[in-house]
C-alpha cells in the first residue's frame, strides 16, 4: 500500500486507461484468424495481411501522433486514436466481406498511436531515472489486459459466436474514451505546447536517426527484436488450431488457444511485478535487453521443435519473459537519446520501428505456415541469435548513451 500511494495518481490513471484498451484489444487476438478462416474463406497467407495491414498504417501515423502529441497536448491526441479504435472494432464486428476487415485493420491502425501517446505520458510525469521502471508498469498491464483479454474473447466466441467477442471489445474502448475525457489531467502546459511547437518543426527525420548513434543502435535491435514477434502474432491461432491442439472440437480449440495466450500475459506480468525492478539493480538497461534476448530465443526455439500444448505453454511463458525484459529498457534508452521536448516524436519513430518490422514479418509469416507450420518459428528464432551482435554493441556504447542527451529537467 504504501508503494502505491507514492506512485503518481496520474500514472495511475493512464496505467487504467491502457489495461482497459489492453483488455478489448487482446480478446480479438485468439479469434480474428479464424473468424477471417471460417467467415470469409480466407487463406494463411491472406489472413495475416491483416496483421499487416495494421501496422503498415501504423507505421505511417506513428511518428505523427507523437509528434502532434508534444504540440497539441497528450489527451486530446490520446481520445481521438481511441475513437478510432471503437469505430474499428465495430467495423469488424459487422463486416459482410473480407475487404471490410481491411479497412477496419487500417482506421485502426491509422488511430492506433494511443499506447504511443500513453507512454509519452508516462515520461513526461515521470523522472529519467525511473522511466525503466514506469514503462515497465505499462508492460504489467499489458500482461494482465493479456491474461483476461484473450480468456474473455475465446469464451465468448465459445458461447455466443464469432462476431460478439468484436461488439465488446468496441464497447471496452469506448469505455477508454469516456475514462480518458472524465479523469486524465493534461501533462503538458500551454507554454511547453507552444515551445513544442517552436522546436524542431520536422521533428525526427531519417537524418536524425543516422546522426544519433545510439538511437540508430536501439532501432536495429527494436526492429529484429521484434521480427519474431510479428511472425508469432500472425500465425499462432492457427498454429494453436492446425498444430497444438489438432483434433479438437472447436471449442476446446478456441478456448486453449485463449488460455496458451493468457499464459503470454501472465509471463509480462510475472516480469514486471516481480522480476524486472530488481533486475534493474543488479543490471544496466542495456544488459537487461541481453538478457531478454535469450529467453525468448529459448522460448522460439521450444515453439519450433516441440510442439505439444505443454511446451506451447512454455515457449509462451519464456518468449513473455523476454520481452518484458527485453522492451522497457529499450524503450527507455531511446528517450535519453533526444532532448525532453523531442520525447513524444522518438516513441513514435520507435513504435514506427517496431510496427515496420511487423510490416514486414506479418507479410512473409502466412508464406512461411503455408509451406510449413513451424517455419515461422524457426525463422524467428534464427532472427533472434543474429540480433545479439548489435545487442552487444548497445551493451558497449552504454556510457554514451546516458551522456547523450542533455541533463533531465526536474519533473
Amino acid at each position: 500500500m504504501n508503494k502505491l500511494r507514492r506512485i503518481d495518481k496520474r500514472l495511475l490513471t493512464i496505467l487504467l486507461i491502457v489495461f482497459v484498451q489492453m483488455v478489448g484489444a487482446a480478446m480479438i487476438l485468439p479469434i480474428l484468424p479464424r473468424y477471417a478462416r471460417t467467415e470469409f474463406n480466407m487463406t494463411p497467407q491472406v489472413i495475416t495481411l491483416l496483421n499487416t495491414a495494421f501496422f503498415a498504417a501504423q507505421f505511417v501515423a506513428g511518428p505523427y501522433l507523437g509528434r502532434l502529441s508534444d504540440k497539441y497536448g497528450r489527451v486530446p491526441v490520446l481520445i481521438a486514436s481511441q475513437i478510432g479504435t471503437v469505430i474499428s472494432f465495430l467495423m469488424i464486428a459487422l463486416a459482410p466481406g473480407a475487404i471490410i476487415l481491411f479497412l477496419a485493420r487500417i482506421v485502426d491502425g491509422i488511430t492506433g498511436g494511443n499506447i504511443i501517446v500513453a507512454q509519452a505520458y508516462i515520461t513526461d510525469v515521470t523522472p529519467r531515472e525511473r522511466r525503466t521502471e514506469s514503462l515497465g508498469y505499462v508492460f504489467a498491464v499489458f500482461g494482465l489486459g493479456f491474461i483476461i483479454g484473450p480468456l474473455l474473447g475465446g469464451i465468448l466466441e465459445a458461447a455466443f459466436g464469432p462476431r460478439i467477442p468484436y461488439i465488446f471489445a468496441s464497447l471496452a474502448a469506448l469505455a477508454v474514451v469516456i475514462l480518458t475525457w472524465l479523469t486524465l489531467d493534461e501533462t503538458l502546459t500551454a507554454e511547453q505546447r507552444a515551445a513544442n511547437r517552436q522546436y524542431r518543426r520536422g521533428g525526427i527525420g531519417p537524418l536524425d536517426v543516422l546522426r544519433n548513434g545510439p538511437l540508430a543502435l536501439i532501432l536495429v535491435v527494436a526492429f529484429f527484436g521484434q521480427f519474431a514477434l510479428g511472425l508469432l502474432q500472425a500465425t499462432f491461432a492457427l498454429f494453436g488450431e492446425d498444430v497444438l491442439l489438432a483434433g479438437r472440437d472447436p471449442r476446446t480449440i478456441s478456448i486453449g488457444i485463449s488460455i496458451l495466450l493468457a499464459i503470454v500475459g501472465v509471463g509480462q506480468f510475472i516480469t514486471q511485478a516481480f522480476l524486472l525492478r530488481p533486475a534493474l539493480r543488479r543490471f544496466d538497461e542495456a544488459r537487461l535487453v541481453i538478457i531478454g534476448l535469450v529467453s525468448r530465443t529459448i522460448g522460439l526455439f521450444i515453439f519450433a521443435a516441440l510442439t505439444t500444448v505443454f511446451f506451447g505453454a512454455l515457449g509462451s511463458l519464456l518468449f513473455a519473459i523476454g520481452m518484458g525484459l527485453m522492451m522497457p529498457p529499450l524503450q527507455s534508452l531511446s528517450t535519453q537519446t533526444v532532448a525532453d521536448e523531442l520525447r513524444g516524436g522518438v516513441l513514435g519513430v520507435y513504435q514506427s520501428t517496431i510496427s515496420l518490422s511487423i510490416i514486414f514479418s506479418t507479410a512473409i509469416s502466412g508464406t512461411l505456415y503455408a509451406i510449413n507450420p513451424t517455419g515461422p518459428y524457426w525463422v524467428g528464432a534464427g532472427l533472434s541469435l543474429l540480433v545479439f551482435l548489435p545487442a552487444i554493441l548497445l551493451v558497449r556504447q552504454q556510457d554514451t548513451l546516458l551522456t547523450a542527451s542533455p541533463a533531465p529537467k526536474n519533473q
